[in-house]
């Protein structure tokens, strides 16, 4: 079971390929929402995934985030995330993202420990 407290840092750079620009959230060439949005997940998911039972993962499930400032190309992103609370299958997490000025984003993050199989099955039964 994932133990409060769990903390992991991931870094990105801002190349084109993850602006506003070129994912179709805005017109600028800056660091897009929905990249800063995979970032948090991956490494929220990341963070505990060496302390779930064989077979299981988690999933996503609600973000409150504040994209605070925007980051040019050609910088480095990194997200700090920390998982605080843990109530059952259910996992909150503080995140932070940062460039070189200072904080970018902020909020928290929640995810679902669910039985991978189990998961799939349902999802596939939707054909």
């Amino acid at each position: 079971m994932p133990q409060i407290g769990t903390k992991l840092t991931k870094t990105e750079l801002v190349t084109e390929s993850n602006t506003a620009a070129k994912l179709g959230s805005g017109m600028l060439p800056v660091y897009a929402t929905p990249a800063m949005i995979l970032l948090i997940e991956s490494t929220a998911a990341e963070s505990v995934a060496p302390q779930l039972e064989e077979g299981s993962t988690t999933v996503g499930t609600k973000l409150e985030i504040e994209h605070v400032s925007a980051t040019p190309t050609g910088l480095e992103v990194r997200c700090e995330t920390e998982l605080v609370e843990v109530d059952r299958r259910r996992l909150v997490f503080d995140v932070k993202v940062y460039d070189k000025a200072g904080l970018i984003g902020c909020g928290k993050h929640e995810r679902f420990i669910v039985a991978s199989e189990k998961f799939m099955a349902k999802a596939e039964s939707k054909r």
